[in-house]
């Protein structure tokens, strides 16, 4: 186990373990993500942390992973995945044996959190995200001609984010008020939008310049 001594593979043993670990969270993978990402993460733990820190480090760890979980399943606005994140991050980070080990410990974590998300294009995600994806259900043949109707019509108007995007938010298109989900990008509250695309009643929307030079 010597090998984790060398930055570089702190950077992939974290990268591998995080990408198992939030991918066991975001999709269906029947626990195999899971297993791998915690045997991964269980070598880097057990080669780094003592005596003295491993109780307080590994409960640091657990409990940002919990606040993940209880941030997709229960509050949706991303307030308590981002502190959860924090944890885990000073968790691999703390250990480290140098400033240079710590910090590519992190990056790991950045990028494999990130790329976990890809999970989502080819494994069935978990229903406790649909919120967040802002993934509903209703049709036509529920009697929500109307309403789908209405959501159609506000494809490429302005409004107004009510709240900040993380990547959801609220905004206001002629004084009434929508859920909406960003393209990709996290925008302030009180920053002007344009509704990019509707899909049902799921609106996406981004920047007007954004939008503009998309279209040319």
């Amino acid at each position: 186990m010597g090998i984790l001594t060398i930055p570089a593979v702190g950077f992939l043993v974290v990268l591998l373990g995080i990408l198992f670990l939030i991918g066991e969270i975001l999709v269906k993978a029947r626990g195999l993500f899971g297993l791998l990402g915690i045997a991964i993460m269980g070598a880097y733990f057990s080669y780094h942390l003592t005596e003295d820190n491993f109780f307080w480090l590994i409960l640091l760890f657990i409990g940002g992973l919990l606040l993940i979980i209880l941030d997709g399943k229960v509050i949706n606005d991303g307030t308590f995945g981002a502190i959860g994140a924090v944890l885990m991050i000073l968790s691999v980070a703390v250990p480290s044996p140098s400033f240079t080990y710590g910090m590519m410990a992190t990056m790991g974590f950045i990028i494999g959190f990130a790329c976990s998300f890809l999970f989502l294009k080819v494994f069935p995600k978990r229903s406790m995200w649909d919120k967040v994806t802002l993934k509903d259900r209703l049709t036509g043949e529920l009697g929500y001609n109307s309403l789908n109707q209405e959501y159609k019509e506000l494809l490429g108007k302005k409004g107004v984010a009510e709240t900040p995007f993380r990547p959801i938010g609220t905004i206001c298109i002629d004084g009434k008020q929508y859920s909406a989900i960003t393209t990709g990008k996290w925008l302030n509250k009180g920053e002007t939008v344009i509704v990019e695309q509707v899909d049902g009643t799921k609106i996406l929307v981004g920047k007007p310049q954004q939008s503009e030079r998309t279209s040319q």
